[in-house]
């Protein structure tokens, strides 16, 4: 029961990473933890091995279809894989395992990290919703904002490093936002700096945790089986209605983060 109940999570969620760019890491560390029963630090590195060796396959799937643009992988992927190294060696370690908030109240170090997912990911659902019909729009450069793109893939790669995900319930809407291309081609473009950032912060973190690579190696064939399901998906649906899948799901699942850790 165990194993296909590990098949059929990996391949929903290499599913949702072909078809939107996202939802792996905000799908892998919740059945992870929730449902297959792993701790919380474990799950996240589990994550970054799942999440990186599936969008390395869809970034090369999607670069075959011309849906990937390298000078944002560029701009923004390489700048984000400096803050992915900076998180990982120097911030995460420094952040102790329960920390003391307002009022002597403490919370434990992966008690917080599930809670700020839930957080970005509750506002992000919501802003993909509301600016959900900008896809309608031609794909035109944004040259003028180019300059910020570095800047702000720092702070993507940093954040998404503490949190241990692959980062694209973030990226999709950062590239979607401030380089207006189509929500298709962003998608592309997401999954190879998913693809980069997770499989680093990965060989930076493995060394520190017990693996169950057995475990590990099946949960990312069925991963990867889901993309390419994912991406033929995604060929046949607009991208108006991507970007409503994208931002539903994203709401969704930080509703459910919500009611876990409140209901626990």
């Amino acid at each position: 029961m165990i194993i296909l109940t590990t098949c059929l999570i990996s391949i929903s969620i290499g599913m949702s990473l072909g078809l939107i760019g996202a939802g792996g890491s905000i799908l892998t560390i919740p059945a992870l933890v929730y449902i297959l029963k792993i701790d919380p630090l474990t799950s996240s590195v589990y994550s970054m091995f799942i999440v990186g060796t599936s969008s390395l396959v869809g970034g090369i799937k999607s670069f075959s279809k011309n849906l990937v643009d390298f000078k944002i992988v560029t701009l923004f992927g390489i700048p984000s894989l400096v803050g992915v190294l900076i998180a990982r060696n120097i911030i995460y370690p420094s952040i102790p395992a329960q920390l003391q908030l307002i009022n002597n109240f403490t919370v434990s170090k992966s008690a917080l990290f599930m809670f700020c997912i839930f957080v970005i990911m509750f506002y992000v659902g919501i802003k993909m919703l509301i600016k959900s019909k900008k896809d309608s729009t031609p794909e035109k450069s944004k040259d003028s904002k180019s300059i910020l793109l570095p800047v702000q893939g720092l702070f993507i790669g940093t954040l998404t490093a503490l949190l241990g995900i692959g980062g694209g319930f973030l990226i999709v809407p950062a590239l979607f936002f401030w380089t207006n291309l189509s929500i298709k081609k962003t998608i592309g473009t997401t999954l190879l700096i998913i693809a980069i950032n997770a499989l680093v912060s990965f060989l930076v973190s493995y060394s520190k945790t017990i693996l169950n690579w057995q475990f590990l190696l099946l949960f990312s064939a069925g991963s990867m089986i889901g993309m390419f399901l994912g991406i033929k998906t995604r060929d046949s649906i607009t991208g108006i209605h991507l970007t409503k899948i994208f931002g539903w799901l994203v709401l969704s699942i930080s509703l459910f983060i919500a009611y876990k850790e409140f209901s626990g």
